[in-house]
C-alpha cells in the first residue's frame, strides 16, 4: 500500500503568524493532530503539531501571545505519495515523529500520520513482514 492511499488529501493550514491557541483550536475541531505551516516567505511547508503546542504549555508559555512560526517542528521530513507505508513508518519511527507532510514536486498534497498507517493495516489485514529491528537502531 502507497502513502496516497492511506495519506488525509484534505490538510488543515495555518500561518506562522497564528498564535499557538488559534492552532490548537483548529486541531481540536478538525480532530488532527498537526497543521501545515505555509509561509510564503518560507520555502516549503512547515508543520506543527499537538507536542509543539504541549511544549509550549509545559514551559508556562501564554497559547494566546507565542506564534505558530516560533515553534514548529524541527527538520521537516517529507514524504512522496509513491512511497510504501513501511517506508513511512520506518521514517517515522527512527526520526521519532508521527506526522509526514506528503509532497508531490512543489504541492501539499497529504499529511501521513501514524494512526493513518496503523488505520490502513488494520482494514487491510496487516500481513506485512516488519523486521524486529529497524535498520539503523541500536
Amino acid at each position: 500500500m502507497r502513502v496516497s492511499e492511506g495519506m488525509t488529501a484534505t490538510v488543515l493550514s495555518v500561518g506562522p503568524g497564528h498564535s499557538l491557541r488559534d492552532a490548537a483550536r483548529l486541531m481540536a475541531e478538525k480532530r488532527v493532530g498537526a497543521a501545515v505551516v505555509t509561509d510564503p516567505e518560507q520555502p516549503g511547508p512547515g508543520i506543527i503539531t499537538e507536542r509543539d503546542v504541549l511544549n509550549s504549555l509545559g514551559k508556562g508559555e501564554d497559547p494566546d501571545q507565542e506564534r505558530v512560526g516560533d515553534h514548529l517542528s524541527g527538520t521537516l521530513t517529507l514524504a512522496s505519495p509513491d512511497w510504501s507505508l513501511e517506508r513511512a513508518a520506518e521514517v517515522m519511527v527512527q526520526r521519532g515523529f508521527r506526522h509526514l507532510v506528503v509532497v508531490n514536486g512543489a504541492d501539499t498534497v497529504g499529511v501521513l500520520s501514524m494512526r493513518d498507517i496503523v488505520r490502513c493495516w488494520i482494514g487491510d489485514g496487516a500481513t506485512s513482514d516488519m523486521p524486529r529491528e529497524l535498520p539503523g537502531a541500536g
